[in-house]
């Protein structure tokens, strides 16, 4: 016996206008990232954030599917942005060690060159279009709003990074 549908649950006149301003910073945000990015590093923001995370990694190393998690990328993306990264000579791959069927992917010491030379350019980029635009509160309940909407969107918690509010929170020293 089919179910009935339910009722659809229209957005509100108080919530379709936060609707429609979070759809521009969803689009907005990622093309000045990009556009930034692109003019001081020569790099997509895609790349950058590659780079970034291979940064922060245990011997700046990771496993081809634990970096598509760490970026949200798909295997076939990935493998196309680190092979172009590869042939700059910023990130290469080398069989696992303890799996001959994984691949690593490596920030090399010209990629790790990179991402010194470009993190503080791309923090204070950061910091100009968002943090700057909001008061201490405000940070603070972004902080919770993303934890919410990433509980969401990521619930098996592969790129979640909590949110810890800043009496707590320990910056890292390589924070890019």
């Amino acid at each position: 016996m089919p179910t009935r549908p339910t009722p659809t649950r229209w957005l509100d006149s108080d919530e379709l206008p936060i609707w429609v301003r979070m759809v521009a910073v969803l689009e907005l945000l990622p093309a000045q990232l990009d556009s930034h990015l692109r003019r001081v590093a020569d790099l997509t923001y895609f790349d950058y954030y590659v780079l970034a995370m291979l940064s922060e990694a245990s011997a700046r190393t990771l496993r081809m599917s634990s970096l598509a998690n760490h970026t949200n990328a798909t295997l076939p993306r990935l493998s196309h942005v680190v092979r172009r990264l590869e042939a700059r000579g910023l990130v290469e791959r080398t069989r696992a060690s303890d799996d001959r069927r994984a691949t690593n992917a490596r920030l090399t010491e010209t990629g790790w060159e990179k991402v010194k030379e470009t993190a503080p350019l791309h923090v204070e980029h950061v910091r100009r279009l968002v943090f700057d635009a909001l008061s201490p509160e405000q940070v603070d309940q972004l902080g919770q709003i993303t934890d919410a909407l990433v509980a969401v969107l990521d619930p098996d918690g592969l790129m979640s990074v909590p949110y810890q509010p800043a009496e707590s929170a320990e910056p890292h020293p390589d924070a890019v």
